[in-house]
């Protein structure tokens, strides 16, 4: 990467707002502007308020999307500052002075454009050329998305293309500015290292316990041992219910003639076809024409069956089945055309069909495959369907068990016992809880959950060794606990982590003798040259450093060299201090593809710079007022 792009964050900061605005883009059009009318607000922009309400609603969406990026380790203090909450505000005002733009210019998406964009989605095509609307409704679902939803945003989102794509596609980086860096980037030099490791200063470190009581009152944050507790739990959901749960012979039985559809399978046929295409738009010439070659490759298949895929192959319209050989894979009865469908199974297993016309032209169809209807036996689906009968049957009691667990645990606030009696649940242990989520642990570990761990170590609970309310933890499951054993928040004594705290103290002082002796032997060596000590020469360039420490690296590759041999030292902190030696310089060897990369990369930036600016402008046109104080208040995160 370029050293340029290391140098240059803020720019990268503007790209990656650039890459991710367009999801949270929210568009109002003016007459939603206007009727928010004079309602106090801590913005305007075009003369429209951004109201309280607005930027509390895109607090509330940042947490969520935060607490979503960080599951347990989340906290709303990541917010609570002045620059997060400016941030938040400069996103709305964006947003206002975009939507603004589009007004005022008119850009909107037909809906014909709207349709084309989805029916490009790969996947979405059916065999038969049609869209596949029952697979779309399905990918959406899966993401929680209806098909009006989508397609508003997807609007929302080629709307904005309409308004920022020709800024993007103006960025434009002077060839000689890309060959420059790239030159910059292929630079080698050769260097030679001189380490001063704090190793080899250890013996001559003097520490005193003086120093040592100085350095642990200096860091009690390393020796404190957070609070922590001992606990007993119980977890009711359907899994702990259906355990309880059994399920008779008849009740299978019975389950089994209701559902016995279920347990079918329908008849499913493998097809090849053959697809002169003539639409429903063709003319009546077009249509003759295509009738007379399929009347043709089906007078060839009369004589040699065998030839299908290879005329299939060399004469079918259907590009999803031409390549093989015109197969359709298996496919149940309505899944086709009607007129497709109705021949395919009338046909026997090997025949060649008659001409079939369709909406899409003339077909020549064989069935290859026949997979008759089935129903799987009680014995083959017994085991499931028990399993079927006890979930169902679990959930139906979970919302009477869920209250006579709450009951109980509030009757019986410092015991678990009679909820996990009259439930029949089992109680549990867990040892050495803190306050905080353990990263890594998976959802399932339900005492790991920050609202569980929340609760139970709230006042009343620890001081009252009261039961904990039931906590939700995940869908139909409910977790309550109670303190065995509280062990408060300590520190360390000096004793058990004097010792440590020696060899800590030891290595700083060492660093620190070294890096003295260093930046001595540095000047000496800028007075007179000297290679004593020094490695065996080695090239280096901002692409390969050689497993030169980054620090080291920048300060080498800025070193100046217009006179050789050039020294230059770093400092590594407690791993010492390095020498390098600079040699000789070379301009490296070019690499026409890499060139190509970093020049893209250039391009990048300066498109990101390009929309930065003119949001910026959009921004002043809009002529934004801001009322600093209304954005300072902390924010609360939502339960």
């Amino acid at each position: 990467m370029f050293e340029f792009i290391r140098t240059h964050q803020r720019l990268m900061q503007i790209l990656l707002a650039v890459l991710i605005l367009p999801s949270f883009v929210l568009f109002g059009n003016t007459d939603a502007l206007r009727s928010i009318g004079k309602e106090a607000g801590i913005a305007t922009v075009a003369g429209a308020p951004i109201t309280q309400g607005e930027f509390d609603q895109a607090l509330r969406d940042q947490l969520d999307r935060m607490r979503q990026m960080y599951g347990p380790q989340f906290d709303a203090k990541m917010l609570n500052t002045a620059e997060a909450r400016q941030g938040i505000l400069d996103e709305l005002i964006a947003r206002k002075a975009m939507a603004g733009e589009i007004a005022v210019k008119k850009l909107a998406i037909a809906d014909a454009t709207l349709q084309d964009n989805i029916a490009k989605t790969p996947g979405l095509v059916k065999a038969d050329g049609h869209f596949d609307n029952a697979e779309y409704t399905r990918l959406l679902a899966q993401q929680g998305k209806t098909p009006p939803m989508f397609e508003q945003r997807l609007r929302q989102d080629m709307v904005l293309q309409q308004l920022l794509g020709p800024v993007q596609a103006s960025a434009f980086v002077p060839k000689t500015v890309a060959e420059r860096l790239s030159a910059i980037n292929e630079q080698e030099r050769e260097v030679q290292m001189l380490m001063y490791k704090p190793g080899d200063f250890a013996s001559r470190v003097k520490v005193t316990d003086d120093m040592l009581k100085a350095y642990y009152e200096k860091n009690t944050a390393q020796f404190e041992i957070p609070e922590q507790i001992n606990a007993e739990y119980v977890v009711l959901n359907n899994e702990a219910l259906a355990e309880q749960t059994t399920v008779s012979d008849a009740d299978v039985q019975t389950y089994y003639k209701a559902n016995e559809k279920a347990y079918t399978t329908e008849e499913q046929r493998r097809a090849s076809h053959i697809l002169i295409a003539a639409g429903k738009d063709s003319s009546d010439a077009d249509k003759a024409k295509a009738k007379a070659k399929a009347a043709d490759i089906l007078a060839q298949l009369r004589k040699k069956p065998e030839d299908f895929a290879r005329l299939a192959k060399e004469n079918s319209d259907d590009p999803g089945s031409k390549e093989k050989g015109g197969d359709l894979d298996f496919f149940a009865k309505g899944a086709m055309v009607p007129q497709f469908d109705e021949s395919v199974f009338k046909l026997k297993q090997g025949d060649i069909s008659e001409l079939v016309q369709s909406e899409y032209g003339f077909h020549i169809i064989t069935v290859t495959g026949i997979k008759p209807a089935g129903v799987k036996t009680l014995d083959e689906v017994k085991a499931q369907i028990a399993a079927d009968i006890k979930k169902q049957k679990a959930g139906k009691a979970y919302t009477e068990a869920a209250e006579s667990f709450t009951n109980v645990l509030y009757e019986q606030g410092d015991s678990l016992k009679p909820a996990a009696e009259k439930l029949k649940l089992k109680i549990q242990t867990v040892n050495d809880l803190s306050r905080n989520s353990k990263p890594g642990l998976p959802a399932t570990v339900v005492t790991n959950n920050p609202k569980f761990l929340k609760a139970i170590f709230s006042d009343d609970v620890v001081k009252k060794k009261h039961n904990t309310e039931a906590i939700e933890v995940a869908p139909n499951t409910l977790i309550a606990g109670r303190i065995v054993q509280y062990k408060p928040a300590s520190k360390r004594p000096f004793e058990e982590v004097k010792a440590s705290i020696q060899a800590q103290v030891t290595a700083t002082e060492a660093a620190a003798l070294a890096e003295k002796e260093g930046i001595a032997k540095l000047a000496a060596l800028k007075a007179a040259d000297s290679t004593t000590g020094f490695t065996e020469p080695k090239m280096i360039s901002r692409l390969k450093n050689q497993d030169i420490p980054s620090a080291a690296l920048v300060d080498v590759m800025r070193a100046d060299t217009q006179k050789l041999p050039a020294f230059v030292g770093t400092h590594l902190g407690n791993a010492g201090y390095v020498i390098f030696r600079i040699g000789k310089v070379t301009a490296g060897t070019p690499d026409s593809a890499r060139r190509a990369s970093e020049a893209q990369q250039l391009t990048s930036m300066q498109s990101a710079q390009n929309l930065y600016s003119y949001i910026e402008l959009l921004k002043h046109k809009a002529k934004v007022t801001v009322n600093k104080a209304a954005v300072t208040a902390p924010v609360t995160a939502a339960p």
